[in-house]
């Protein structure tokens, strides 16, 4: 199996003010096409994980490989062209920009990976909005949507350069129980139809049941 993510002895201390450890050599492979949570109480590191994961934090010990490749003492700038090729995020809160509407919205990755053609990101933009049932509201602004709306038209921006995993933090947290399993209903068929590799940090053990696999954190390490 070829493994999207993977990580070695992956060990990060924070001071405040004394040096802590807040991940504890963590050890961690998911495959293509995984849908994995991971769970844990607040102050378990889990956020700190997804936050390394993602390459946005890279003070750490041990190694982390995306698809094969260390990415481990990569530049800033290759770490940012990995992340915006290879990386959708979905946050519990949208941050859609309230400036543009819909389309561009979810165009946007696509426009600043800039590997596509205008008209070519619009009809992917276009095509992810009608995935998710959003194709109608594409030239709305985003404070005319409902909370539900916005946070599918944030996942469509998440999937708009064809990533090879979606990272999740609380994608549900904000929402109410209808939106919420609305939300878990798109991940579970992106994993399904189009083998997209998610790995999503929920609160929400209903959430958490109903995905492939639960990553349980306590203390900075994996339990189970």
């Amino acid at each position: 199996m070829n493994p999207i993510i993977e990580t070695k002895a992956l060990t990060k201390f924070f001071q405040d003010p004394v040096k802590f450890k807040v991940l504890n050599e963590v050890n961690l492979s998911i495959q293509a096409g995984e849908f994995v949570s991971v769970v844990g109480k607040s102050g378990c590191g889990k956020s700190t994980l997804l936050y390394l994961l993602s390459t946005m934090d890279t003070d750490y010990e041990g190694q982390l490989y995306l698809n094969n490749e260390l990415v481990t003492g990569k530049s800033d700038s290759e770490l940012a062209k990995i992340r915006n090729e290879k990386i959708g995020f979905v946050f519990q809160f949208h941050y859609l920009l309230s400036e543009f509407n819909v389309l561009k919205n979810v165009m946007l990755p696509g426009l600043k990976l800039g590997k596509y053609s205008n008209q070519e990101i619009e009809h992917r933009a276009l095509e992810q909005l009608r995935v998710l049932g959003m194709q109608d509201q594409a030239l709305k602004m985003p404070n005319q949507l409902s909370g539900g709306q916005k946070q599918r038209v944030a996942i469509a921006r998440a999937l708009i350069n064809n990533p090879l995993i979606i990272i999740g933090d609380e994608p549900t947290g904000n929402l109410d129980k209808k939106n919420s399993d609305l939300v878990f209903d798109i991940f579970q068929e992106l994993s399904r139809e189009h083998q997209q590799t998610l790995l999503i940090v929920t609160h929400d053990p209903d959430f958490a049941q109903k995905t492939n696999r639960i990553i349980t954190m306590e203390d900075g390490r994996i339990v189970e």
